[in-house]
């Protein structure tokens, strides 16, 4: 007999069924399915979910996305259909017809915030079409180390100032669209090393160098951003044992209390391992609502890891161990938060503009020292293999200039190759009579990519050298990996 019928058999009072309802509204659960989908998230729906999170894995087309939305509302009509959304290289939406927008980084540059308004409006507009109703962007992160692995790009850069008005005008745009935002990952992940999918990540700046990465959020919550998604990053200027996820300090005594956030805090997904590998997903999520989170995330479609953290709440509340108030709390946050964003508006959705993403792109290119145009070149792109989590669109800049000038050749390079001498050589020979472009994402962090660049350089010091991601020195430089970032580069190297 599996948990989900245990805990049913313990749940018959009319207290107790409240409770159980309860706790179900503080869970979000990611699930198989395009379709159909499994009779566990049905039940789980049927007792309080409190929300689903969408992946690429449930997307195939725009018609099929809404019916699945509209299925799931069938069970039960306040329950939140959320799904990262911030556009830029995050593709979970490209087969549903997503607009085309750069990531923040770009925005940032470009620093039109009208602009980052009518981004943010495509994407917003595009997601009530399918009824998703609840979107986990923008990103408020503060980017300040060159070697921070998981923001980069993501983040409308380095200056809390700028990042602030960012994201007011996404927030806004976005809230005028009936959907539901959230500025992530508070307190702040752009000032460590380490990607919290893979380890714990710590930042161990002071509290006053802290501080300034706190303006964007407090500049999202004075813009009424309904959402905010905290961190599993430890801050020993904060709190010296645990992650933001799981700490009364950060969560309750900062968030709730100096910042006056009164929305809803959702953790980052549980089954990262800077969470799973030290606590578990059960007690995870069983701490993390005990330190003031309002719902966790199990973003993995193994529905039995969101039974287990279910189960554990339970179990906790049955033995004192986690406050019903607590639970109570939080489960009230996120009934208003569905009263306001859970159903679709009705009615035909207002157009948005659809050529809003390349124009920023466009506006966030950067770099002068390039003959124009570029013509009939070879382009070796080189770029890491997509990050599990975040998806790719599939998009590479070899694709793009071809779009522009269909009489390139090149070599796109996902991933370290086997033998970067003989490809180098190889490359070389190929474009002995060709101009050669060279284009690198993050080679800082990425040393395969450096070494094949200088390897190529060594031979062609003519190449023209190109950054899809931060700027490495750069002849050219996009802020980024998103179809239109690349598009706007190509536009430029095809004149």
């Amino acid at each position: 007999m599996t948990s989900e019928y245990v805990t049913v058999s313990q749940a018959r009072t009319p207290a107790s069924s409240d409770l159980d309802e309860a706790v179900h509204r503080c869970l979000v659960a990611g699930f198989e399915g395009t379709t159909t989908f499994p009779d566990t998230l049905k039940r789980l729906i049927d007792r309080g979910l409190g929300g689903v999170i969408l992946f690429t894995r449930n997307v195939r087309d725009a018609e099929q996305v809404r019916e699945l939305t509209d299925a799931l509302r069938a069970i039960r009509p306040d329950l939140l259909v959320a799904i990262d959304n911030e556009g830029g290289g995050i593709g979970h939406l490209v087969a549903a017809g997503a607009p085309e927008v750069p990531g923040s980084y770009a925005l940032g540059v470009a620093d039109d915030p009208n602009l980052t308004a009518r981004c943010a409006d495509a994407l917003a507009g595009h997601l009530t079409t399918l009824g998703i109703t609840a979107s986990y962007a923008p990103v408020a992160d503060l980017q300040h180390r060159p070697d921070n692995p998981i923001v980069r790009t993501r983040s409308f850069g380095a200056d809390p100032d700028l990042a602030a008005r960012h994201l007011r005008a996404w927030i806004t745009a976005t809230e005028a669209r009936g959907v539901a935002s959230c500025a992530k990952h508070f307190p702040g992940h752009g000032g460590t090393e380490t990607d919290s999918h893979h380890d714990m990540a710590v930042d161990p700046r002071p509290y006053e160098q802290l501080r300034a990465d706190l303006e964007p959020f407090r500049a999202a919550v004075a813009a009424g951003v309904p959402m905010l998604m905290s961190a599993h990053v430890v801050y020993p200027a904060l709190d010296m044992n645990r992650p933001a996820t799981l700490s009364r300090r950060i969560l309750g005594d900062i968030l709730r209390l100096d910042l006056g956030f009164e929305g809803v805090l959702v953790s980052d997904a549980l089954e990262m391992k800077a969470i799973a590998d030290r606590y578990g997903e059960a007690a995870g999520a069983r701490i993390a609502l005990a330190a003031g989170a309002d719902q966790v995330i199990v973003a993995v479609p193994d529905l039995e890891v969101t039974l287990g953290c279910r189960d554990e709440v339970l179990e906790a509340l049955r033995s004192g161990r986690l406050a019903e108030d607590r639970v109570w709390e939080a489960a009230g946050r996120v009934r208003r938060l569905a009263e306001r964003y859970a159903t679709p508006a009705a009615g035909p959705v207002a157009a948005w503009d659809a050529g809003a993403g390349l124009e920023a792109a466009r506006r966030a290119v950067r770099g002068g020292s390039v003959p124009a145009p570029v013509r009939g070149a070879h382009v070796v792109d080189l770029f890491p293999p997509p990050h599990p989590a975040l998806n790719w669109g599939g998009e590479d800049l070899l694709t793009e200039v071809r779009r522009v000038d269909p009489g390139v050749s090149g070599t796109a390079v996902s991933g370290e190759p086997a033998d970067p001498a003989a490809l180098a050589e190889g490359i070389l020979r190929v474009a002995a009579k060709s101009p050669l472009v060279v284009a690198t994402c993050d080679a800082g962090i990425h040393p395969w990519q450096a070494r094949l660049r200088d390897a190529l350089l060594a031979g062609r010091p003519d190449a023209v050298r190109v950054d899809t991601g931060l700027p490495e020195g750069g002849d050219l430089c996009s802020y980024g990996r998103g179809k239109v970032n690349l598009r706007a580069v190509a536009e430029v190297l095809g004149g």
